[in-house]
């Protein structure tokens, strides 16, 4: 797999592996605080949405700069530098007195975590040999499923000990030990050596950018995993609440075990990943295979809305958990150009994540409020926005499947 020792694999994978599940933690949060935050700020629809894509978009204001900082200073002093951000985030939402400064905290949180998961990928793409790339993405996010199991239950138990603002002071002393683990154990970089006429690691994102296989991937990556992701993040719970009338504990519970799904599914990928390379299982094939499984879990949920409270939980987890396909394109993408050009590439692929995380998030809380606005009753606004939101997801699907591998 590398030329390195079995054991310094395996520092080098924890390391990046507990930054990603803080920021697996951060981003998944709100879900559960959800209900707090509102109480105590009151809160509209828009309101919840903005704060949860705060983090999303200052997340996604740094990948283009990350890329160029990834490939020409190396996955160590880059998220070093970005985890101290996130600290200063959690000490700041701590200290918040009003939505303003929630947002502002927010958005350096998703600034501070911006580098988490693509410094691991930048790194493994030059340390480790392809197919095991694919598994150890697929157990990145897998690590990443830990965090959003730590968003619920755990910090549903916590809230009434400490309080929303004991957690985030908490969440900075955690930033601090992971900041000291990545400089202990991630090696020291070196640009890679300029091949003739290729990319350095100085040039722009031209030649990422005018791929037509990156452009057929990108819509799949802004609607469905982007759309995953806000959903998982966020709307699942507001869902499970207004929709299918479980009780914040409830909600807790039911955000629970469907992150307990998706920390199976992505640990399956993992195993399976180098089965089905060896197989000629494109990630292109799998996705045009399994993706309209996810379609066909969230027909069921929009269709059937209050009249399933109780399975509601479960087909969000099935949803979810078929939507995970759509991950094997980011690690596709940084496999389809030269090692010189990795970070910007995943990069920028995963600029094209998080916006459209941000867009969904935001964009269901507002179509929600015009909905209701204009006199949907709160189940039908939902099942009308999800439904807008369904439609999407599948034209973005019809996209991706013209992408051939380079």
């Amino acid at each position: 797999m590398t030329s390195m020792p079995r054991h310094k694999v395996i520092a080098i994978f924890f390391a990046f592996a507990f930054a990603y599940f803080l920021s697996a933690l951060i981003r998944a949060i709100t879900a559960t605080i959800a209900p707090t935050l509102v109480a105590e700020f009151q809160l509209q629809s828009a309101d919840l949405g903005l704060l949860a894509g705060g983090y999303f978009l200052g997340f996604a204001a740094m990948q283009l700069p990350l890329g160029k900082w990834l490939d020409s200073h190396g996955p160590r002093k880059v998220e070093t530098l970005f985890l101290g951000v996130a600290l200063a985030g959690c000490l700041a939402f701590s200290q918040a007195d009003g939505f303003t400064g929630l947002l502002f905290a927010r958005i350096l949180c998703g600034v501070g975590v911006c580098a988490c998961l693509m410094a691991a990928l930048t790194g493994y793409r030059r340390w480790f040999a392809p197919e095991q790339l694919m598994r150890a993405n697929s157990w990145m996010l897998m690590v990443g499923a830990f965090g959003m199991v730590a968003s619920t239950l755990p910090v549903q138990w916590l809230l009434p000990a400490i309080g929303w603002r004991g957690i985030f002071l908490a969440l900075a002393g955690l930033m601090l030990i992971s900041m000291l683990l990545i400089t202990w154990q991630i090696p020291a970089w070196s640009p890679p050596s300029p091949v003739a006429g290729g990319p350095s690691p100085a040039s722009g994102y031209g030649e990422v950018w005018r791929s037509t296989y990156f452009r057929s991937l990108a819509p799949l990556g802004f609607v469905n995993y982007g759309g995953l992701v806000a959903m998982q993040t966020l709307w699942a719970g507001p869902w499970m609440t207004k929709v299918a009338g479980y009780t914040p504990a409830q909600a807790a519970s039911g955000l629970f075990w469907l992150n307990v799904a998706m920390l199976l599914a992505y640990w399956l990928w993992g195993l399976a990943n180098p089965w089905l390379a060896r197989k000629g299982h494109t990630a292109e094939k799998l996705i045009r295979w399994w993706m309209p499984l996810s379609f066909v879990m969230l027909a069921i949920l929009i269709i059937a809305g209050s009249a399933i409270s109780i399975w509601a939980a479960v087909i969000f987890a099935l949803y979810c958990v078929s939507s995970t396909v759509a991950a094997l394109a980011q690690p596709a993408v940084g496999m389809a150009f030269p090692a010189a050009l990795a970070g910007r590439a995943l990069s920028a692929y995963n600029l094209v994540i998080f916006a459209g995380v941000f867009a969904v998030q935001w964009g269901i809380g507002l179509l929600l409020d015009v909905l209701k606005s204009l006199g949907l009753t709160e189940v039908l606004a939902y099942q009308a926005t999800f439904g807008v939101f369904g439609v999407a997801s599948v034209v973005a699907y019809l996209v991706a499947c013209r992408a051939k591998t380079p």
